[in-house]
This record gives structure tokens, sequence and C-alpha cells, in this order.
């Protein structure tokens, strides 16, 4: 297989801006925090934004595939549609996601379901005369067969897949997220709240319950990056101008857009998009923004967090821009902010730095 798109890359670098939120909690309900530069940031993990990009995929026309333990129910119903009866659907099943998985989360396409459905057909619902070890093999072969695609398990090709009882499923992920981490030191505070009982005219009463939340409010720095020649591989593309790469990107770069944690959204709503981002395209090694010297607010000069974080990431990228001089491998580049570009106009030139270079 050619590969049009080895060693290709798309960077973002977004600076998003909230105000009271919990927008990631730890085990005690506080938000996550990490030590960096020194001193306290506000923190959201990566896994807590690719969720949600996952679940805003769907919204955007793609079948996701599920993550989940209870792989044997999928294929046990999926045999069952192909007019398996319950005792041999169920044995069938059990026997698959034993191999693949035992009472861990396995990550897989709806297509991978119904072909596994229907190598059982294949064999009449039976299974006891096939081994371990060539049921396994044949449910490999099974899996790799199976296409995904920029509508169909797209997550899969973007979050990848790790299988410990059949290293041959793994499949490499073609994004990479880093911990959303605030530019500037954050101090957590609470919010003491009460709440009153409609039915207790007695006002000597007070409220019928007390608690509190934790908050912070901060300016974020993520850094995500997009691996489009690991996307083409998974995806099985050839073509530098496949319709199918342009899908995947333009769906990426959407969910991207339009994903926001969703803890305690009810409570403190912190709904607030991108506030500045530069992406490149590009082939040199991937460059993020450490983040390790903390910006300061400047009374004087107002505007907040944002403008300072601004020109902290702009002069960090030109300083290693530079450093690295030939190795940066810069294709395009391109940024959105409030006074500059759209979020369509980034897709179309990352369709067309990408795909007619």
């Amino acid at each position: 297989m050619t590969n049009p798109f080895t060693k290709t890359r798309i960077e973002f670098h977004i600076l998003q801006s909230f105000p009271v939120t919990c927008l990631n909690r730890d085990d005690l309900g506080s938000p996550k925090s990490a030590i960096v530069g020194g001193v306290t940031r506000a923190r959201v993990s990566s896994q807590c934004w690719k969720r949600q990009i996952r679940l805003t995929l769907h919204g955007l026309g793609v079948k996701l595939a599920v993550r989940t333990k209870h792989i044997t129910d999928l294929i046990e119903e999926a045999c069952i549609e192909l007019q398996a009866d319950t005792e041999k659907a169920k044995t069938c099943a059990t026997k698959i996601s034993t191999l693949l998985a035992k009472d861990t989360l396995y990550f897989l396409s709806d297509s991978e379901v119904r072909a596994y459905a229907q190598y059982a057909q294949d064999h009449s619902f039976d299974l006891s005369k096939i081994d371990d070890k060539a049921l396994l093999k044949d449910l490999v072969k099974i899996s790799k067969k199976t296409r995904i695609s920029a509508l169909d398990g797209l997550d899969l090709a973007l979050f990848g897949r790790m299988v410990a009882k059949a290293p041959e499923l793994n499949i490499e992920a073609a994004s990479a997220f880093s911990h959303a981490i605030s530019t500037h030191k954050v101090n957590s505070d609470l919010d003491f709240f009460t709440a009153l009982d409609d039915f207790n005219l007695d006002a000597q009463e007070g409220s019928a319950h007390m608690g509190s939340a934790e908050f912070s409010s901060a300016t974020y720095y993520r850094y995500v990056c997009l691996d489009l020649g690991q996307l083409a591989e998974t995806l099985g593309i050839e073509d530098r101008q496949s319709p199918e790469m342009q899908k995947a990107i333009e769906t990426f770069v959407k969910a991207l857009y339009l994903a926001v944690p969703q803890a305690r959204q009810n409570t403190f709503s912190g709904q607030c998009g991108w506030d500045y981002a530069k992406i490149y395209v590009r082939k040199g090694q991937p460059l993020q923004y450490s983040c390790d010297e903390p910006v300061r607010y400047d009374a004087k000069k107002g505007g907040g967090y944002l403008q300072p974080s601004i020109d902290a990431l702009n002069s960090f990228l030109t300083s290693k821009i530079r450093m690295s001089g030939s190795l940066f491998g810069k294709i395009e580049e391109y940024e959105l902010s409030a006074q500059q570009g759209s979020i369509d106009e980034l897709i179309q030139v990352l369709k067309k730095s990408v795909c007619y270079e």
C-alpha cells in the first residue's frame, strides 16, 4: 500500500477560556489540577475531552464504534438476527467475546460485530469444534478485513484500540491529545449553597439542605495532533485526493471545535468555544507548547489572561520554528481568532493543503 500522507500531521494549538466551571473532576469532586512551572494550574484530562469529541462525531453523522464490557450481548443479538436460536447465539457469542476480552472494555465497530455473527452462521452457529487458537486467528482475519471508514467507526481510527489477548487487533491512534492546562496560576474556589423546602412555611427552620461545590476559571492551552499517515493507513486510503480523507478531516475538525466537557454544565454552564488557534500542516517532529512560564495578569493593560496567553504562545512557536529550521517541515499555517478566519475556511485550507498538494 502506498501512503501519500506518510509523516504528514495537522497540529492544533488552541486557547480556550472558561469562566466559573468544573469541567473535569477528580475522585473528590474537585476540579482537576497539575503543578506546571512551579505553580498550580487548572487541568482537563485528554480522556475527558476525547470522549466528548467521540459523542460529537455521532451528532455529525459518524456511526460510532462501541467501547464496552458487554460484547457478548452485542454478538449474541447479531447472531439472533441471523436466525440463530437463543442458546446457540449465546454460546457462540460467549466463546468469541472470551477470546477477545474477558471482563475488560473492548472497542469494536458494529461492522465487526456483524462480521463475527456471520462467521458463526457460516459454521452453523456451532464453534465447539474449532479450537481457541484457530478461532482467534480467524477473528483477527475478520477484523482486519472489516473496513473502518470516515462515517463508520472513525473513532476507532482516531483514538485507537489495544487488545492484550490479541495484539494483532491493535489499532494505532491517529490522534494525540495533551491534557488541557491553564496558561496561568489557578486556585480553586468553593461555592456554598443552600436549598429551601417549598412546603416549609416556617422561616425559622431555614434551609432544608446545604452543600458546596468547587470551581475554577482559566484560559486553557490545548494541543491536538492528527497523524494523517496513520489515519490513511487505518482507513486504507491510498489516493491523495480521497474524498474519504477529506470527510474525515472535516468531521474531526468540526467535532474538535464543538466539543466541550459536560461536567456540571447544569450548575456552572461552561459553554465556551475556541478563543484563538494556530494550526499547522507539516512533516516535522511534533511540537507542543510547554506552558512552563505562567502568564501573569497585567492590571495596567487589562484584558484578562487571554491576550498575554496568545502573545506567549506565538512567541514560543516563533522561537521553536526558528530553532527547528528546515526540520519544522511546514506545509501550511492558519490562524483562527475573533478577528480572523472561520472554522469553514480552516477546513477548506486543510483539505486543499493536504489532499491537493
